[in-house]
């Protein structure tokens, strides 16, 4: 019988709803787990693709939360066969290194995006670099991100960005508030760039820099983001409702 190792987010239905899976069929410790189903939200799909980044184990959302693109139908009959069923999608992280000014290096993982945000009333501005090439000088606005495929209806599609075909193999460059220039909305860029920028004026308009909205530096003075094609997570779905299908949808809503 398939080992399936049920982690629930905070929330009282994902809790409830993790007793009883476990009860009909039974709970495994995630290292031995043959799969591992979530319950939650896709907060939570993204804590637990986080902390179970050292397995090669496939994991299983069932939506228990407010946001659930990430997550199939909650139902507890059937489980195992929609197990067996299921289609395998796989997504790479973002690389995100933060330095600071006293030359404070950070490192950090993100499956959605890599943020850049004015840390205070004074609008950031950004020097944009590509592969080693300067390609905008200066940027003005509220911040900028770089999104995977797989988070460009996140975040990114808030700040007026383009939602990104999995298959792609395309990041998303998006601005968040433009002053100038004023109608810039960002570029698609190759999934092999790397991507540089350099805080202008630091000092006077600080920058914080966050991956998938968590793991914050604050006052940064260069973030550089790649793709870590090496590192890789394996997300299942109900047939006919994989992340494809969904970004497709997403856009005739």
């Amino acid at each position: 019988m398939t080992k399936i190792a049920f982690l629930a987010s905070g929330v009282e239905v994902a809790q409830d709803a993790q007793e009883t899976l476990a009860e009909m069929y039974g709970n495994h410790d995630p290292e031995e787990a043959d799969v591992i189903v979530a319950l939650g939200g896709d907060g939570f799909m993204l804590q637990t693709l986080h902390g179970m980044q050292h397995l090669d184990t496939p994991v299983y959302g069932m939506n228990c939360g407010t946001v659930g693109f990430m997550m199939n139908e909650y139902h507890a009959e059937g489980l195992i066969e929609r197990l067996s069923d299921a289609e395998e999608e796989t997504i790479h992280p973002l690389a995100m290194r933060a330095v600071t000014p006293e030359g404070d290096v950070h490192d950090a993982l993100a499956l959605n995006e890599v943020s850049l945000l004015r840390q205070g009333p004074q609008v950031a501005k950004l020097r944009i670099s590509v592969d080693g090439r300067v390609r905008m000088e200066e940027l003005v606005a509220d911040g900028a991100l770089v999104s995977t495929p797989a988070g460009s209806t996140a975040y990114n599609y808030s700040a007026h960005g383009p939602i990104v075909p999995i298959g792609s193999e395309v990041l998303a460059l998006t601005a968040m508030s433009a002053f100038r220039p004023r109608r810039w909305r960002g570029a698609l860029l190759p999934a092999s760039a790397e991507v540089r920028f350099d805080v202008l004026q630091h000092e006077k308009r600080p920058v914080m820099a966050e991956a998938d909205s968590r793991n914050s530096v604050r006052n940064v003075l260069t973030v550089v983001i790649r793709s870590q094609p090496d590192i890789k997570h394996r997300l299942l779905f109900d047939p006919g409702h994989g992340l494809e299908e969904r970004l497709i949808r997403e856009q005739f809503v």
